[in-house]
């Protein structure tokens, strides 16, 4: 075990099941969630019962006192017709400010935070899908089409702020700061970790379907490299850009053969050495699958979707 404290939120999610046996044996950890159920139902042992999306960080600003570092994957389902995501994706953007500001203002060094693919999910709908883009760069300014990748790039952005710090935050003319009654104006380290597909590849789920399945190949990324990047992203000792500020957006996918989203960051800043290629892991699968008889695969790495 280091001698880091970690807070986890979302603690009894999806996410959270598969980084935390790793984490628990590695670190002191502060475990937060609405629930301290999983999905089975299950009971996950030392989950605290808070609402981060309340306004009156006083509830829970404790927890966040003495901790090294935050791995923020709360997250407010979505419900309703697309265009009403807005409300719950806009609870998850006041989470998001709430884990942020407790942070912040806690001293914790660094929070890496679950953002999604979905942060720039345009350009795989509009143009690598469509053979326009071949790979798309965590540098390329975020668009999506829907409400939940709105809100993750919302969160990313965020994140910048904080790790800008300045000697405070400012007004939008740059001049006048605006940190009276925040201890310790300062940077932030902020990672923000695009999640691709961290699920298990059931070809069963893709009958007539090729061109997802491709598409999922390229985003797949296995538990222990999801484990690996987040460990990595909040032990990292320089995550500095070339502009000096603590702040990196990294994709989170496995070394697939099939990735369409670039890793050159997390590895070169992160050390993310990722151990896991969907190619290899379902080789068995896309024989039968993509190469079989009567199969409506197409060529290429990817397909049209």
């Amino acid at each position: 075990m280091t001698d880091k404290k970690v807070l986890i939120t979302g603690a009894a999610g999806y996410i959270a099941s598969q980084v935390l046996p790793t984490f628990r044996e590695r670190y002191e950890t502060v475990l937060l969630d609405i629930t301290d159920r999983d999905r089975q139902g299950r009971r996950v042992e030392g989950v605290a019962i808070v609402d981060l999306i309340d306004a009156d960080r006083s509830k829970y600003a404790g927890y966040f006192e003495g901790v090294d570092a935050v791995v923020h994957l709360g997250h407010k389902p979505r419900s309703g017709q697309p265009l009403d995501h807005f409300f719950d994706e806009k609870c998850n953007v006041e989470m998001a400010y709430n884990v942020f500001r407790a942070a912040y203002e806690a001293g914790v060094e660094r929070v890496a935070m679950a953002s999604s693919n979905h942060a720039a999910d345009w350009y795989e709908h509009a143009l690598i899908h469509r053979r326009k883009m071949e790979m798309l760069d965590s540098s390329t300014l975020p668009l999506s089409d829907n409400f939940y990748g709105w809100a993750k790039a919302t969160y990313e952005h965020m994140g910048f702020l904080f790790a800008c710090g300045m000697p405070g935050f400012q007004d939008e003319s740059g001049r006048e700061s605006h940190a009276s009654g925040i201890a310790g104006a300062r940077k932030m380290g902020v990672v923000m970790v695009r999640i691709g597909a961290p699920r298990e590849l059931d070809v069963s789920l893709y009958a007539g379907d090729a061109a997802h399945y491709k598409r999922d190949l390229g985003a797949y990324i296995s538990p222990r490299d999801l484990t690996q990047l987040f460990t990595r992203a909040i032990e990292a000792p320089d995550i500095e850009n070339e502009h000096g500020i603590p702040w990196q957006v990294v994709y989170g996918i496995s070394d697939n053969t099939r990735a369409f989203w670039s890793l050159a960051n997390a590895r070169e800043v992160l050390g993310y050495e990722p151990e896991d290629d969907s190619e290899v892991k379902y080789a068995d699968d896309i024989r039968g699958f993509l190469f079989g008889e009567g199969t409506s695969a197409r060529p290429g790495r990817l397909g049209p979707v």
